[in-house]
């Protein structure tokens, strides 16, 4: 399993009791439930629970109710808003492929025009 972590200090993600209970859609009764049955990995800081991001993913998907609780009511809910709809604002297929392909191009240096067959 790859850890999902924190790009400045190379640390786990961690989120708040309240803050995945709006992310998961689900109550933060549920939340606490889980830290106590171990469900969950956890650190307590200044007296908060401080749950790591991955294992609270996980914890979620074991479950088909939580599943569809994080998809209407969680972040899944967004997820369709955020599709590019406009293709103009979307990227051109070939630099899609050759982003994908090299991740070390840099986007803004290799612009593909749309009318591009040949890479």
């Amino acid at each position: 399993m790859s850890t999902i972590t924190n790009n400045k200090q190379n640390l786990p993600i961690r989120v708040s009791v309240s803050e995945a209970e709006r992310l998961f859609g689900v109550s933060s009764k549920t939340i606490r439930l889980a830290i106590k049955n171990n469900e969950v990995l956890y650190i307590i800081t200044r007296g908060r629970y401080k749950i790591n991001f991955e294992s609270l993913l996980a914890w979620s998907q074991k479950s088909t109710r939580r599943h569809n609780r994080l998809q209407n009511r969680g972040l899944g809910q967004f997820v369709e808003r955020w599709r590019i709809h406009n293709k103009k604002y979307s990227p051109s297929p070939q630099l899609a492929e050759l982003v994908t392909t090299n991740p070390e191009v840099d986007k803004k240096d290799h612009q593909v025009s749309e009318n591009q067959s040949d890479l």
